[in-house]
């Protein structure tokens, strides 16, 4: 669950290399996300999440991240369509800082801004210029700077959300199944979800913890969220149903024309014998 997981040429943001790079806006074009099955979520965004994307926690290195779901086979993002397009009212924040990102530097404790510079996205001569003639941010970059150092600050707290579950032991083995439609089955394994008996087991100090640090709801936004599985399963369905769909057609359309060529042919056997038979008929008259 890398931090730079479709980010194909990440290089640090340098105001003399890159000071005639503009970057088209407006474009809401998220075909790099395509091949992502899953995403981090900082915990302040579980209650958009929750409604839309399954919120389950997976491991990370040697630590543990909590991710939105975005599919349930490999390299395969169910809330994308094939113009790019997100068909979700919440786009993670994961995405959404696409093609910046914060990048550790050779100094212990600071960041560096980082681009993506294979992002099409990037031109040299139209779109809003990420610097400024004076080799300022421009209001782009500004605000895309602002926005890293937002995510920044919510994932150390998520960070620490995570080793709370951990020290109350409250997280347990995801093994789930899931039956498709077409009667097909497979198994989620390697992730993580808050077990809610050891959650209602909690003494009240714990749970008085949870709750004050605005914790709590974060938990049950994601236990909730579980109920969105069902519906990547109809997502998959929808996904798989247009070849079924076309084949089956297909299909109909020769059985039809065959039964047809059938009826045609009877038919005219049936003409033939009654008109032999009309035949001897009057012969033995």
């Amino acid at each position: 669950m890398a931090s730079l997981l479709f980010y194909n040429k990440p290089v640090a943001l340098n105001k003399t290399i890159h000071k005639d790079v503009k970057i088209s806006t407006g474009s809401n074009n998220f075909s790099f996300a395509a091949e992502t099955n899953s995403v981090i979520l900082a915990g302040v965004e579980f209650t958009q999440a929750a409604k839309e994307y399954p919120i389950v926690f997976a491991k990370a290195g040697d630590g543990m991240v909590p991710v939105a779901l975005l599919g349930l086979r490999n390299e395969e993002n169910l809330f994308l369509t094939k113009e790019g397009v997100w068909e979700a009212k919440y786009v993670p924040a994961f995405i959404r800082r696409y093609p910046f990102v914060l990048a550790e530097s050779k100094e212990p404790g600071q960041r560096m801004v980082c681009i993506d510079e294979s992002y099409s996205g990037f031109e040299d001569k139209e779109g809003e210029p990420l610097f400024q003639a004076d080799g300022e941010p421009a209001p782009i970059l500004q605000q895309a700077i602002e926005f890293l150092e937002e995510y920044q600050k919510q994932y150390i707290r998520t960070e620490r959300f995570i080793q709370r579950l951990q020290e109350n032991d409250l997280l347990m083995p995801l093994n789930a199944k899931i039956d498709m439609v077409d009667g097909q089955q497979f198994a989620l394994t390697g992730l993580l979800a808050v077990d809610e008996q050891k959650l209602l087991a909690l003494s009240d100090e714990k749970a008085l913890e949870l709750f004050k640090s605005g914790e709590l709801a974060w938990v049950y936004c994601h236990l909730m969220s579980m109920g969105n599985m069902a519906a990547l399963v109809d997502r998959i369905a929808k996904l798989d149903t247009p070849e079924t769909t076309e084949g089956a057609s297909d299909d109909a359309s020769v059985a039809e024309k065959k039964a047809k060529k059938m009826k045609e042919i009877q038919a005219r056997k049936l003409k033939e014998t009654q008109a032999k038979k009309a035949k001897e008929s009057q012969g033995k008259k």
